[in-house]
């Protein structure tokens, strides 16, 4: 899933400022490529196409996006850098309290649907740090400009413009206000409009809110795990020990599940877990200051990847998880679900269909 971490980025100095999300005077995308866009929309999904134009006439260029989208910073960060942005004190300590502060509601999310709090909490945290930097430039100017103006991915970004227009109309949203990431992601979740109509789960009347309202978010999110694989009770990431005289090899490209507990014990990295030894596993590499480390993801490691595929993304989001409920739960096991939820959905291995 597609989300801005700009806010951090630009306190850290790592990108440089945006030209501001505010429309820029004059600029315009050209009227033909409206028209067609919206007579497509009109067709495809039964919008008044008038209305769809009148709307896409609105949208400004925001350049500014296109450079972040060649600089991400899952790109051009080592693990040791992208992790200070995460695992922080004021992270950890703001998580636990809105895990406190919400502490039924997840407990109630965990039990019915298996996902533990923790892991919806750090992807929230990850992602808007709690709700509280959700992005700044409009939705329709974000997805505008990369549907028309960023020929390497215009089609998947045309297709989400769509898709927000279709989410507009749906929910009663108006589209000249929504504000989200430089990517067209929106809410504290940073669902993608597609990701929104087909995730979003409402716990209460009317269509889910996935901007204000922290059960239809919670619910949300735990539903786009489920329906990627996740599997309750089972772990995201073990560490691994490396016996004198290993040989193995690492691919750091590679986030298959290509290997085996047993395989890689076989070639001498011995994994920190219980897992049996036909557990599907992916063999990490990332580097510290000190120099590289080893992990191994599980399929849970996987059904995180769907959100973000990045590894340093999915290791940032456990390991925030983890010290976030040591804070919490200071006793806990750290990939400990709670009695109800286990009760709920048995061992390892819950329904899911990854995309």
């Amino acid at each position: 899933m597609l989300r801005s971490i700009l806010p951090a980025l630009l306190v850290l100095g790592l990108v440089a400022r945006p030209a501001e999300a505010a429309p820029q005077t004059g600029a315009h995308f050209s009227r033909p490529q409206l028209q067609r866009f919206a007579a497509h929309v009109a067709r495809r999904d039964g919008l008044n196409r008038a209305h769809v134009l009148r709307i896409l006439e609105q949208a400004r260029p925001q350049p500014s996006i296109i450079a972040m989208m060649n600089r991400p910073a899952e790109h051009v960060l080592e693990w040791w850098q992208y992790r200070r942005i995460f695992l922080n004190p004021a992270r950890i300590a703001a998580g636990a309290a809105f895990w406190q502060a919400h502490r039924r509601a997840l407990a109630r999310v965990g039990a019915e649907q298996g996902v533990d709090p923790r892991y919806i909490v750090a992807i929230l945290g990850v992602e808007t740090y709690y709700g509280r930097l959700t992005g700044s430039f409009r939705v329709l100017d974000a997805l505008s400009t990369l549907a028309f103006d960023y020929p390497a991915r215009s089609r998947f970004f045309a297709l989400e413009l769509e898709h927000f227009l279709v989410l507009a109309q749906r929910d009663r949203l108006d589209p000249l206000t929504v504000k989200g990431s430089y990517a067209g992601a929106m809410g504290p979740m940073q669902f993608m409009p597609s990701a929104y109509l087909r995730y979003a789960r409402a716990t209460g009347d009317g269509p889910p809110n996935l901007f204000s309202d922290w059960d239809d978010i919670f619910a949300s999110v735990a539903n786009y795990l489920r329906e990627h694989g996740w599997q309750p009770g089972a772990p995201v990431l073990a560490r691994v020990r490396i016996e004198p005289g290993a040989r193995f090899e690492v691919d750091p490209h590679n986030l298959a599940l290509d290997r085996t507990v047993g395989t890689l014990a076989a070639q001498g990295v011995e994994v920190e877990s219980d897992q049996s030894a036909d557990t599907p596993v992916v063999l990490l590499l990332a580097h510290t200051r000190s120099g590289p480390i080893y992990r191994v993801g599980f399929n849970n490691f996987h059904a995180l990847l769907t959100y973000n595929h990045s590894k340093l993304y999915v290791m940032a989001v456990d390991e925030l998880a983890q010290a976030i409920a040591r804070r919490v739960h200071p006793a806990s096991n750290p990939h400990e679900l709670s009695a109800a939820a286990r009760a709920a959905h048995g061992p390892a291995g819950g329904p899911g269909q990854p995309r």
